[in-house]
């Protein structure tokens, strides 16, 4: 059973990260969520779940109008062979979200450690991150290096790589 919004908060309050979480109506595209920008400060995120041709899986988090080549993409994070977007059902089975909800959170529910996450190094040049909490009604923002900790809390190391255009 995948974690709910409220337990990834907590497990962030655990490890002493804090962060502030805002509620709105369901967003699910990019467009969708610019209409927020005067409330909440800070970098905007846009996730990829993609998968190569081993079946191996990856996370891609970038700021939100980022352009990242997918005919390309699979030579900087080190795909076997061009990627494609990874269906809902293993979405949901390895990240516990469903389309529109992907974030870096999701990770949370990789206890198996099968999902590789590729953060944009360009993102990192924000103090503050925004994603969202497992749900596309609610937008979190934790600062950079929390973000960093919390995905080390969960066993994933992420990659930092230039790979938008």
């Amino acid at each position: 059973m995948p974690k709910s919004p409220e337990e990834l908060l907590d497990h962030l309050k655990a490890l002493g990260i804090e962060t502030a979480t805002h509620r709105h109506e369901p967003l699910f595209t990019v467009a969708d969520s610019q209409s927020l920008r005067g409330a909440i400060d800070g970098g905007h995120t846009k996730n990829l779940f993609l998968k190569d041709k081993k079946d191996r899986f990856f996370l891609v988090t970038v700021e939100e109008d980022a352009v990242v080549d997918l005919k390309s993409i699979h030579h900087k994070i080190g795909a076997s062979g061009r990627v494609s977007f990874g269906k809902p059902d293993k979405l949901m089975e390895l990240l516990g979200v469903a389309p529109g909800s992907v974030t870096a959170f999701g990770v949370i529910n990789d206890v198996g450690g099968q999902v590789t996450v590729v953060l944009d190094a360009a993102l990192l040049e924000n103090e503050t991150i925004n994603a969202h909490p497992l749900t596309n009604a609610a937008t979190t923002s934790i600062r950079r290096d929390d973000l960093l900790r919390f995905l080390e809390s969960t066993r994933h190391e992420p990659l930092v790589l230039k790979v938008t255009e």
